[in-house]
Parts: structure tokens; C-alpha cells; sequence
């Protein structure tokens, strides 16, 4: 059994399988360095992922088996295990993007003789099953949703889970003494030489029980209110749950099944409702990965290929990323980034407008960034989103639509409690100034210790627009 995004005994249908048809196991997970570099796991990833086959282990040893790690490339690694266990059968469960599919299509070659069993483990739908009449992909989101829910509301097989196995068949100790590929969690070196990770990882809880507990939490009571709150980002409104999906140490099956509840889509509440959007919305993602793999580095929109991106951006790109940009949401937003490992949705859309609209930065820097500093970091859904607010993806927001971070502050943070834990340097200051501190005079700015804007909003909004026109008569392609 290859774990890679599936570390969980729960709904594992690749593992179910092969409990059912083994009486031997090998679990393995393997630290594939191959070149990919979009598809690479950030530092941020890489410390949860040390936690979650922790976790996995632990899962694994109460059921009698034991999780194997090694490091290398994926198929040399196999073939080594093949050859030394006797190894006769091999499952996994897919993976959708692009060097990982390449890289499977070489193992299933290679493994021929095996014929691997591959199953799907990541997602409610295959992203070849919700496509329109034509067999092509949507491209706007809400038909994809409205397919999507027919499928789920006219298959309850869509939203069934599967149990975890009572046993997982243990490796026969003779056969486990024969590997030599195995290593410790500790020598894939996962975690970093300093310990940044350390308070990060105090706001999370990795491993499929972290997982199922917050699945029972959010839809407890934070569901209820979905609708308001998951736009406040000082509030605890969201659900918290994309690490863990992305990990797969939880399905989206299995949160989908929780939210239903036997019930069809349409019998969910406006709360419900929008939350179970937000679970198909990543199935969007996904099936946006497989079907333009290029959108992970590239504008879908090719006009954007053209775009006029500013040539110095060592600077306000720095700025940015340390927030220290003068604008509170925007610095707030990358403060909470960085210590914590994840940032609220709606300020996600904010600093990422900023950067790409204030500061003519190309989105693309920004998706560098978030992939190595989030803890969910999500290649399908982090370079859609991204795609999205610079206007050259899918469904996407229109360039000309330009987030102003002051208004959003004021409209999503209106007593400014998440600016002020954020930003302390303004905890003390009056709401009036909170998201606007250059409004203050000039010895209350200099008592602050918080920098003046980096840039003019209403300038660069403008800059930006007359750089989009020079490209938006042009073909999309």
C-alpha cells in the first residue's frame, strides 16, 4: 500500500482493497525529491506532513501494521521493496497533477506485471465524470456546482464512506528484515534546522483524528453561521479544514456525508449550502488541474502572457511578504501567514489583489510564496485562486475588479480585532484610523513604529487598470 495524499485508515479505498485481498501488507510512504518544482511540497507542508505520518504511524501500529518510510525516487524505491519483500500486488490512490500523473504512468509501466490497483481517494468525483454535455470541463463555476450536486443528490454512493479495517495484515517479520529502503521519520528531514515550526504548529492538530475532531467541531456550531462569519476574518467562521483535506487525512466524501446527513443537497440550509460550495469548489480545482495542467504556472488567459508586470519587484515583493507593506489588512493577512501557517479566505483575496493590482507583481510570485508557506498548500486550489484574482483563470474575478484594502478592512474587520492581534504596533488606535493609519497626524504616525505605505492606492489602481488596457483588446486565446 503507496500512501501519498491519503494518510488515513478511513475511507482509504485503496487500503480497504488491499486489507481485503492481502494477507501480508507493506505500508509505505515515500519522500519522492523528483524535479517538479510547482509541485514540490513548501517548508510550511513539509512540517505538517512530519506530524501527519506521525500520526498515520500511530494509526497504524494500533492495528497491528507499521508504516515503512524511505526516500528517493518512487520508482526505484518500489522496485526495491518488490525484489526484497516478494511483493506481489501494489495500491495506491491518485493524484491529478501533471508530474505526478507523468510519474505514475512510469510506475504502472514499469509495475506492469503487477497490474497496480489505483483508486480514488482525493476527491468525490474522478475530475473526467462532472463535465459538460459536450465531454469538455466547465469553465464557470456554478453549472459545475449544480452538475455536481445532481450527481451527489442522484447517487448516495458519491457520498459513502468507508469504514476503517477492523485489522491491517501485518508484514511478516522475516519479510520486513529484508528491506533496506526504510529510514526514519526523523532522516527524511522534513522538519527545518530552526524551530520557526514550533508556534506554528501550535494552532493545528495533524493526523486523521485532528481532522475527523474538526470536521465535528465546524459542523457543531461554526456551519450554522457560515454564511457571515467566513468573511470575518476575526472570528473563527471557516472551517479550518484544508490541511487536512489536503493531507487526506480526511475525504471530502467524508465531510460531505457529515454534512448531509441522509439528506439531499437541496434540504440543506443557505449556511449548508454555501459551505458544501466550498467542498465542490476544490473538486472545481482539481478538475481545472487535469484538464489545463499549464494553469499551475501559466495564465489560462494568455493576454496575461503579455501583461505589463513591473520589472522591480525584489522590493515591494519583500515588503509583501514580511507585512510590512503600510496597508493593516494586507500586513495582517501575511503576519497571520507566517505564524500561523494558514490565512483566512477572504484576506487571502485581499493581499492577493494587492500584490497583484497595488504592486504589479505577477501573480505567479505570489503562488511561489503561499506554496511554501501554507500549511494547506493546495497546487490545484492555490494557483486557481491566485488565477482567479488576477483575472486570467477560470471564472475569474476581471482584472478591472481591484480590491480596496481599506474598505475590505472596514467592512470585514469593522472593530479591527484581527488587524489589532495581527499588527499590534496599532492596537491602540482609534477604529476611525485602524485601517487608514496615514489619516493620522503626523506625530501619532511616527509614535506607532508602523511603516508608511509602500504605495498610493488610488494611483496604483489606476496604473494597474491602464496596464490592463493594453492587453485586453488583444485575443484570450
Amino acid at each position: 500500500m503507496w500512501f501519498r495524499q491519503d494518510l488515513r485508515l478511513s475511507d482509504n479505498p485503496a487500503l480497504s482493497e488491499a486489507c481485503r485481498s492481502c494477507d501480508e501488507l507493506l505500508c509505505v510512504f515515500i519522500d519522492d525529491p523528483m524535479a517538479q518544482s510547482v509541485g514540490q511540497l513548501g517548508a510550511a507542508s513539509r512540517v505538517w506532513l512530519h506530524h501527519s505520518l506521525a500520526a498515520l504511524r500511530e494509526s497504524l501500529r494500533d492495528k497491528g501494521s507499521e508504516l515503512y518510510l524511505a526516500r528517493g525516487d518512487a520508482l526505484d524505491v518500489l522496485q526495491a521493496c518488490i525484489e526484497e519483500g516478494g511483493i506481489d500486488r501494489i495500491f495506491w490512490n491518485r493524484c491529478y497533477d501533471p508530474a505526478t500523473i507523468a510519474r505514475d504512468k512510469q510506475v504502472k509501466l514499469a509495475l506492469s506485471e503487477l497490474e497496480p490497483r489505483t483508486f480514488n481517494g482525493l476527491l468525490i468525483h474522478e475530475p473526467w465524470e462532472n463535465l459538460k454535455g459536450d465531454g469538455t470541463p466547465y469553465r464557470v463555476y456554478t453549472p459545475f456546482w449544480r452538475a455536481a450536486a445532481r450527481l451527489i443528490d442522484g447517487d448516495d454512493s458519491c457520498v459513502n464512506t468507508l469504514q476503517r479495517p477492523r485489522a491491517i495484515p501485518a508484514l511478516n517479520s522475516d519479510t520486513a528484515a529484508r528491506l533496506t529502503q526504510n529510514v526514519t521519520l526523523e532522516e527524511l528531514q522534513l522538519l527545518p534546522l530552526l524551530d520557526w515550526h514550533v508556534d506554528m504548529m501550535t494552532h493545528w492538530t495533524p493526523g486523521e483524528e485532528g481532522g475527523r475532531a474538526q470536521v465535528d467541531r465546524f459542523l457543531k456550531s461554526a456551519v450554522n453561521d457560515y454564511d457571515v462569519n467566513r468573511d470575518r476574518p476575526g472570528n473563527e467562521g471557516t472551517s479550518r479544514l484544508s490541511p487536512h483535506l489536503h493531507f487526506g487525512e480526511i475525504s471530502p466524501r467524508h465531510v460531505m456525508n457529515r454534512l448531509l446527513a441522509g439528506r439531499k443537497t437541496s434540504a440543506l440550509s443557505d449556511d449548508e449550502n454555501t459551505f458544501a460550495k466550498e467542498i465542490v469548489w476544490r473538486e472545481f480545482a482539481y478538475t481545472i488541474l487535469y484538464h489545463f495542467p499549464q494553469t499551475i504556472d501559466e495564465p489560462l488567459d494568455e493576454r496575461f502572457s503579455r501583461f505589463p508586470w513591473r520589472k522591480d519587484i525584489t522590493q515591494p515583493l519583500s515588503r509583501w511578504q514580511r507585512g510590512m507593506t503600510g496597508v493593516p489588512i494586507v500586513d495582517a493577512g501575511m503576519r497571520e501567514l507566517y505564524a500561523t501557517g494558514w490565512m483566512h479566505n477572504r484576506v487571502r483575496m485581499i493581499v492577493a489583489s494587492y500584490l497583484i493590482k497595488n504592486l504589479l507583481v505577477p501573480w505567479q510570485e505570489g503562488e511561489n510564496w503561499f506554496r511554501d508557506t501554507l500549511v494547506d498548500a493546495d497546487l490545484a486550489s492555490n494557483s486557481m485562486g491566485w488565477q482567479w484574482t488576477a483575472g486570467c483563470g477560470v471564472d475569474a474575478s476581471p482584472f478591472f475588479r481591484v480590491f480596496n484594502p481599506v474598505l475590505q478592512g472596514e467592512k470585514f474587520d469593522k472593530q479591527g480585532d484581527y488587524v489589532r492581534r495581527w499588527v499590534p504596533e496599532l492596537a491602540d488606535v482609534d477604529a476611525r484610523y485602524l485601517h487608514k493609519p496615514w489619516e493620522l497626524g503626523e506625530s501619532a504616525r511616527q509614535a506607532l513604529d508602523y511603516p508608511e505605505p509602500l504605495v498610493d492606492l488610488k494611483k496604483t489602481r489606476q496604473q494597474a487598470l491602464d496596464a490592463f488596457s493594453q492587453i485586453k483588446g488583444t485575443n484570450a486565446g
